[in-house]
């Protein structure tokens, strides 16, 4: 795969030179937006007016006006005779003049005719902001070969806020030439009125939750949506100690087409494991529990080896062959060809991994360590690690248990260089324990919002830190985003309202069908003091709605998700006191008030290729599609979540969708396909399968991968010195294991207004419903068995300091 960048953003590479120049150009026609839409008149240089040479890369190409024409005398001919890297394209003149005037918020049909030689050309957008200037924007869509003139139509997505101009063109990307001619851009018609609202006016504008009778039956703290649409979650020991030494592991499968719960035998403690979806839909389960911090404190949890994988077909866990090192609590992300890469976690002895593995999808199995690149290097405990659209991984910062890894706190990791680089900008870089980061909708925009955060260590109060970093910039950096909205938070006496720089940590992130973001749950302080908040993020506007609130605490061990009827399930809570929310909420968002749906009503092939243009019809007009891929997600961590628009053509109830050609960008499997109409209001989904990345039109073909990030100045280091481990305290939890068992955790460190008092800590705890707390050995570290009758917090401790 080519992974070599320029910068796709400085478009020109010839200026436009000679004398030719007609007296009165022509005009766009009232519906047609393009000038010279035929190349019919010439410009001052070798290009026709209104039309400029572009491109970047290592290729040898050639611009010709030619005779071999759609219609009147003359079409455009952009050909590769050799290439490395890099596109070519003749584009509309970024100016005043040739630039179609746009509409934020209005889509846009555009056309053309053309005749290739290869399977590697798209159609291509850059826009104009009126404070960034000229941008990329996005690739519409893949043009098939075809040998004579063919039609190829697009409907651009809704122009984002801040643009006046677009300029596009088809880019050439592989070797061989793309001819084109009569350019057609038209103004899509009036959306439809605005909705009407079929429930109560509160949850028109703030959704509403729904508590559901029957609880879930196990202490799950993972969730995976299954392509069949039902749910596997995976408990395992379910951090309770007793459980774990009676060898009792579970897992559930929650149908949502009956609200029924299936629990499934589960062969190992795959507690705080890893998972992510393997192309055919199995679910690849890696590491989990070998054992509990012993009470002394001097042994930390371990991570086993072992690694399974989950059917939904037969409901039935087979296990893979072993990792190569343990990692309890490591990062999974799907790559574009289909592996799976993991870092991070702990090992076997309770030492950090700083081995990399890597699961091969060609040869299902796990490669041996000597196969895959190692930098030897410790990413902490489930590192947010997500996929780049050239097949690097970013590194947001978020992550599990306690400070950051050195450095900036976010980095580029390039598997292929194996080489790190730094990336600035994110505040507070150790203070993002349990956050959350997402790559924002769309995937093309490669963009990464990171929220919240704390640290179990110090226990301060979670911040409301946002942080937005654009990886198509040559040289990205975080820039501060808005703060998180406030709540409420229950401090033990019941919910109050947050105040200062209150935040929170442990908060689920869930991409929606409508291209917002849900941000809900979370906890002030180390598994304690949940906070009730939910709002909606737009990241066009880059700002946060408050909608209605999940009425049940949602901090440590919680995930949330999007069900294929647009709704978001939420589970678990598993606070310091050891106990267990087996309570379930969903969560109904506000264009599910919004007045009818739209229903796909056929798909033509649930089978998709990279490149494809795949039809659908629907049952009204629709105003956009896409791919979302199912959850895996745990510890507020899904990175492999992703939202991939599908451009459309639209022929009244019949849209063709026009599929990415980069697997980098839509990584191979199952996804949700959505169609959402103008008012936002999404179908239920569809599923379809994403074929691997060799799949594609053209067994020659390629994937268009832009020249994004190519400049980074953060400092770079490649691979360090191999080693086996990375010593990590056997405390990383933030738990005391002096007191109660494994499963209780007693804060390291209290939040700074309980004191340092044993009367006020007894009274935290007491408020905290830890009720009786036996001292471990003969150590109390943090002062709660003053009488030393091996009880903390008994009747002769709270009385004294």
């Amino acid at each position: 795969m080519n992974r070599r960048r320029g910068r796709t953003a400085l478009l020109t590479v010839a200026a436009l030179t000679g004398s030719l120049l007609l007296a009165s150009p022509p005009s766009a026609s009232a519906a047609n937006l393009i000038r010279n839409p035929g190349f019919e008149t010439a410009g001052t240089g070798d290009m026709p007016h209104c039309w400029n040479k572009s491109g970047w890369g290592d290729n040898d190409f050639a611009f010709t006006a030619t005779t071999d024409a759609h219609s009147g005398d003359t079409a455009m001919k952009v050909e590769l005779t050799r290439r490395v890297d890099g596109d070519r394209k003749a584009l509309i003149t970024e100016s005043a003049e040739c630039a179609p005037v746009v509409t934020p918020g209005r889509q846009y049909d555009l056309g053309l005719w053309y005749k290739t030689t290869t399977p590697d050309a798209a159609v291509t957008l850059f826009r104009h902001d009126t404070t960034a200037g000229w941008q990329y924007w996005t690739d519409l869509k893949t043009l098939e070969t075809a040998g004579d003139w063919t039609r190829a139509a697009v409907r651009t997505p809704e122009v984002p806020a801040g643009t006046d101009r677009i300029s596009w063109g088809v880019s050439v990307y592989g070797t061989g030439s793309a001819t084109t001619d009569d350019y057609t851009m038209e103004q899509v018609a009036d959306p439809v009125p605005p909705p009407r609202c079929t429930g109560t006016a509160a949850q028109c504008a703030d959704g509403s939750w729904q508590v559901l009778p029957t609880r879930n039956p196990v202490r799950a703290m993972h969730a995976v949506v299954l392509h069949n649409g039902k749910v596997l979650l995976i408990a395992g020991s379910g951090n309770d100690e007793s459980m774990f030494a009676a060898g009792t592991f579970t897992s559930a499968v929650y149908d949502p087409a009956d609200g029924s719960y299936e629990v499934i035998p589960t062969p190992k403690d795959m507690f705080c494991a890893g998972h992510v979806q393997l192309q055919d839909g199995r679910v690849l389960v890696m590491s989990g529990n070998k054992g509990y911090p012993t009470a002394d404190g001097r042994v930390g949890y371990q991570g086993y080896r072992d690694s399974y994988v989950f059917d939904p077909e037969t409901g039935t866990y087979t296990r893979t062959g072993d990792m190569n090192d343990g990692h309890w609590y490591p990062s999974a992300t799907v790559l574009g060809n289909g592996d799976v890469i993991s870092f991070g976690g702990l090992r076997e002895d309770s030492t950090g991994s700083v081995t990399a593995d890597l699961w091969s999808e060609a040869e299902q199995r796990w490669l041996p360590t000597g196969r895959v690149n190692q930098t030897w290097s410790f990413w902490g405990l489930y590192p947010s690690m997500i996929l780049m659209q050239d097949g690097r991984l970013f590194y947001s910062g978020s992550h599990v248990f306690g400070n950051n890894i050195p450095g900036t706190g976010s980095a580029i990791y390039d598997y292929d260089a194996n080489t790190i680089t730094q990336v600035p900008g994110l505040r507070n870089k150790d203070e993002r324990d349990q956050s959350a980061s997402v790559l924002l909708p769309p995937a093309q925009d490669q963009r990464v919002l990171t929220l919240g955060g704390g640290n179990i260590d110090s226990n301060p109060d979670a911040n409301r830190l946002t942080d937005i970093v654009d990886l198509k910039q040559p040289d990205p950096r975080y820039v501060a985003g808005p703060p998180i909205p406030q709540g409420t938070v229950d401090l033990g006496d019941g919910p109050v309202p947050q105040t200062g720089d209150q935040g929170k940590m442990y908060l689920s992130v869930v991409l929606l069908p409508d291209g917002k973001v849900l941000e809900t749950g979370g906890g002030l302080h180390n598994r304690a003091d949940p906070v009730f908040e939910t709002s909606l993020f737009d990241p066009e506007t880059e700002t946060f709605d408050p909608v209605a609130v999940d009425p049940e605490a949602r901090g440590y061990h919680s995930s949330a998700f999007l069900m294929p009827d647009g709704r978001v399930m939420t589970t678990g809570d598993n606070p310091g006191n050891g106990t267990w929310n087996h309570d379930v909420s969903v969560y109904s968002p506000p264009y599910l008030f919004k007045g009818p749906r739209p229903a796909i009503t056929s798909v033509t092939d649930t089978e998709w290729t990279y490149g494809d243009t795949q039809r659908i019809t629907v049952d009204r007009p629709v105003a956009k599609a896409e791919l979302i891929r199912p959850a895996a997600v745990t510890h507020s961590s899904d990175p492999n979540q992703r939202f991939v628009d599908l451009p459309l053509s639209v022929d009244g109830n019949n849209v063709d969708l026009n599929v990415t050609s980069n697997p980098d960008l839509a990584p191979p499997g199952w996804y949700m396909l959505f169609a959402v109409d103008a008012n936002g209001v999404p179908s239920v989904a569809e599923w379809v399968h994403l074929a691997g990345p060799r799949a594609l039109g053209a067994a020659e073909a390629s994937a268009h991968v832009h020249d994004f990030a190519d400049a980074p100045k953060g400092k770079v280091t490649g691979p360090g010195k191999k080693r086996k481990a990375q010593r990590v305290s056997p405390v990383i939890s933030g738990c005391d294991r002096h007191y109660g068992s494994a499963d209780v955790c007693v804060p390291t460190a209290f939040p700074a207004e309980v004191g340092d008092t044993t009367a006020a800590r007894c009274a935290w705890l007491e408020r905290n419903d830890y009720g009786r707390l036996k001292v471990n050995g003969g150590d109390d570290p943090l002062g709660l068995d003053r009488d030393r009758d091996g009880v903390a917090c008994g009747k002769g401790d709270a009385g004294r300091r």
